[in-house]
């Protein structure tokens, strides 16, 4: 059997335990007695009168209490911000067992950065990709708007989710930024050590226009910090700056086709890709390039009508994939018979195998985003699923809004949105039924359906990212550490992986593969920070009007942006000075600027007791 398919199966084996484990927990012991507030914490019905400091910091000292356990039982309101109680399932189920918490919630972490992946991956990116289509959005406008948007959700959601708790906005700030400072420093700097030897060069013109919005955006960010609050109209002018960002770009490969340039903008990454099947041509395409310039003018309508590449949709979140790129293998769905690519390896001589074991495995983590999440890919159609997820999606979008505003409606009012959500899905998957067929997606009235996924895949990131942040905080409850460290450290990391592979993977094949890999290496922390920040800021703003939001005043984030400003300002310099060549030397330099931020960063930390006293 496939080795990947052993590895990947017994990681959603550890995945599925670990689920079992939490919904064990939390219908029993005092499940029932704990109810979530809208503002982040938990309460219990009778304890709205008990004070406690929200960021709990007591818990560890328990002063008066025989232990942690204790602690959390007089003051229910310092839990969690999540759907589980991590706290009362490490310091009371697990109080005799301390390693067996640590393990269920480091494997809990994996899995929820593995679903956040996963979702941009097979559900976010596919809705994006025929949202394009649809619209007829050129490879160019694609590149600058969808695009980064699918290869950038777990970033700018996760931060999104982060501003949308409580205390918890230097979390999603770090994140960001510690995003950015990974990928400008370890990604390029990994890609220039791999790629010296063929003494790539990248195009200085396109190199040096997306560093100085990137280092443009950090440098308004750190006035706005400084400033101390924005306004709705100062996060609107925030994230204007990626608005001419992308007109800039568009404006300019109109006028390239206006004026009959024929030749590809690798300035673009998507442009010098937009014939391809896949990465691996990109060595062909780079021989071919320099004769497109004396084609004839014919050729422009061909080149401007080509699509985005399936396979760049996904590419910085591909190895969370259970869909692309794994193979030629067919899988069955158990439950509905339901066949794809390259997720499990089915034995059709044996009635029980260990892939169809696997397969069992994973349906609890994508059968729930399988029924609610509509999905219409030729590969993917199911006529059950499309169904059950316009029937459930309602459902699902019902209890999201009952459990963030649990404590401020009457029962009343929680059993009447149920009943809408419950008419609404029937009325929904009714007529899906009805106008579907089994053996193709629909052909007509695609916009909805798309428009359907992309909401629901938005629903799913707000809920992975906010148990995710949540974990986070309650890693930095347990070990005494600044949440804020963990999310530019442990979260940014995380976020960053798919980055850190694939671009690596696509400098390694030569010719513009180094061009379209460095290329994303800026513009994709750029627009995490204008818009994935610039989000953030507004809904901030918007919910605490006619007042500014409040920022953070945190000295470190002003340390997270001058490593950020000088890892820019390095590569600013070195490129051109070596004729835009990457070489191990400004790579190691890079490396050298990360490893002393992490070291300032976590001296900062100690010296300000934030692993004694998580604030």
């Amino acid at each position: 059997m496939d080795r990947h398919l052993n590895f990947r199966g017994c990681l959603h084996g550890l995945f599925t335990l670990v689920i079992v484990v939490f919904c064990f927990h939390r219908m029993t012991g005092n499940w029932n007695s704990i109810r979530r507030s809208p503002i982040g914490f938990l309460s219990s019905p009778g304890s709205s009168t008990i004070q406690t400091p929200s960021d709990c910091t007591g818990l560890n000292q328990h002063e008066g209490f025989e232990s942690e356990c204790e602690f959390l039982k007089a003051y229910p309101q310092c839990n969690s911000d999540g759907f589980f109680n991590y706290l009362n399932f490490f310091y009371c189920s697990c109080q005799n067992h301390a390693f067996v918490g640590y393990i269920v919630l480091i494997i809990w972490l994996a899995a929820l950065f593995y679903l956040l992946g996963n979702t941009a991956a097979d559900y976010f990116c596919c809705s994006l990709e025929k949202l394009s289509n649809l619209l007829k959005l050129s490879p160019t406008l694609a590149g600058v708007t969808l695009l980064p948007l699918g290869n950038g959700a777990p970033d700018v959601f996760a931060s999104i989710a982060a501003f949308a708790g409580t205390d918890n906005g230097d979390v999603g700030l770090s994140s960001i930024l510690g995003g950015a400072i990974f990928v400008t420093c370890i990604v390029v700097g990994t890609i220039s050590i791999c790629v010296a030897d063929q003494i790539s060069t990248i195009d200085k013109k396109c190199f040096i226009r997306d560093v100085c919005v990137l280092l443009f955006a950090v440098v308004s960010l750190a006035v706005i910090l400084l400033i101390g609050d924005v306004s709705i109209g100062g996060a609107i002018a925030f994230v204007m700056i990626y608005v001419a960002y992308a007109t800039l770009v568009v404006s300019n490969e109109f006028l390239r086709q206006k004026i009959g340039v024929l030749k590809v903008d690798t300035c673009v990454p998507l442009l010098s890709v937009t014939q391809m099947d896949g990465p691996e041509n990109l060595e062909s395409r780079d021989l071919e390039s320099d004769s497109m310039s004396s084609a004839e003018s014919d050729d422009v309508p061909h080149l401007i009508e080509s699509k985005v590449p399936h396979w760049m949709w996904c590419s910085n979140v591909a190895i969370y994939s259970e869909v692309h790129g794994q193979g030629s293998e067919d899988i069955t769905d158990p439950l509905w018979g339901w066949k794809d690519e390259g997720l499990v390896h089915e034995n059709k001589d044996s009635s029980f195998s260990c892939s169809k074991l696997f397969s069992w495995l994973e349906l609890p983590l994508t059968l729930p985003r399988r029924l609610t999440i509509p999905v219409i890919d030729e590969e993917r159609w199911s006529k059950g699923y499309a169904v059950a997820s316009v029937t459930l999606a309602p459902l699902l979008l019902g209890f999201v809004w009952n459990t963030q505003h649990n404590g401020s409606q009457s029962q009343l009012a929680i059993g009447l949105i149920y009943l809408a959500a419950a008419v609404l899905g029937c009325v929904l998957g009714g007529v899906a039924f009805i106008c579907t067929r089994s053996d193709q997606p629909p052909q007509k009235w695609l916009l909805p359906w798309v428009l359907g996924g992309f909401f629901m895949s938005i629903v799913w990131f707000y809920m992975i990212a906010n148990e995710l942040v949540a974990l986070l905080v309650v890693f930095g409850l347990i070990f005494g550490i600044n949440p804020s460290i963990l999310g530019l450290t442990v979260l940014a990391w995380g976020n960053s992986m798919g980055d850190l592979m694939s671009n690596v993977a696509l400098a390694i094949h030569g010719g513009e593969g180094v061009q379209i890999a460095m290329s994303g290496c800026y513009a994709g922390p750029m627009f995490n920070t204008l818009v994935g920040l610039g989000i953030c800021m507004l809904i901030g703003s918007w919910s605490n009007r006619p007042e500014s939001y409040t920022m953070s005043g945190d000295t470190g984030l002003f340390c997270n942006i001058a490593f950020l400003i000088l890892s820019l300002l390095w590569s600013l310099v070195m490129l051109p000075r070596n004729d835009m060549r990457l070489n191990k030397s400004f790579g190691i330099g890079l490396m050298v600027i990360y490893v002393m931020f992490l070291i300032t960063r976590l001296g900062m930390s100690i010296g300000s007791g934030s692993f004694d006293n998580a604030t």
